[in-house]
């Protein structure tokens, strides 16, 4: 028997359990904004389906709130991560139209709720930023840079932590042509 198969992932561990705890501490908010949809939306339900790619490139269906208010829509995601199927860190899950999420690195990891590119900007950065932001979360990963982003992400939520966009810019960058 190999130590993989006696120890649990600690990256597994840590994200179903604060996925399931938060998860339980916000269904009654996660709830109310689905009865707020509900009300509002015409029959048909109140969950947003998005297929994109997983882990090892398999198709995955995301469901999650259409309330983009207090990242509701990526923390309605939660049950995915408890799942398995996401995780609370790492590369944006991404359609499967899109040429990057057929990159081994990023196929070797599951999709997370947040990562290093989302919340240096994500869509605000040149474009090769995101990136190379994702592909050098999953090539030096560590616990403990899991943690960090999780610290950091209830700051982004208050719209604090935003990158302009000359923040990331070299001291010698200039639009000047």
């Amino acid at each position: 028997m190999h130590d993989a198969d006696r120890f649990p992932d600690p990256k597994r561990v840590l994200d179903a359990t604060v996925a399931a705890v938060l998860l339980a501490v916000l269904s009654p908010l996660l709830a109310a904004a689905a009865l707020a949809v509900a009300a509002r939306r015409p029959a048909g339900g109140v969950w947003v389906r998005e297929i994109r790619t997983g882990r090892h490139g398999r198709p995955l269906t995301l469901r999650s709130l259409p309330v983009r208010r207090l990242h509701l829509d990526a923390l309605s995601r939660l049950p995915h991560v408890v799942r398995g199927e996401l995780a609370l860190v790492g590369p944006a899950p991404l359609p499967p139209e899109d040429p990057a999420a057929h990159l081994p690195w990023r196929q070797s990891v599951r999709p997370g709720l947040t990562g290093p590119a989302q919340q240096a900007g994500g869509s605000e950065l040149p474009w090769d930023e995101p990136l190379l932001l994702d592909q050098d979360y999953v090539e030096h990963h560590r616990l403990t840079a899991d943690v960090a982003l999780l610290l950091r992400a209830p700051r982004r939520v208050r719209g604090q932590g935003r990158l302009s966009d000359a923040d990331h810019r070299t001291p010698a960058y200039s639009t000047a042509g």
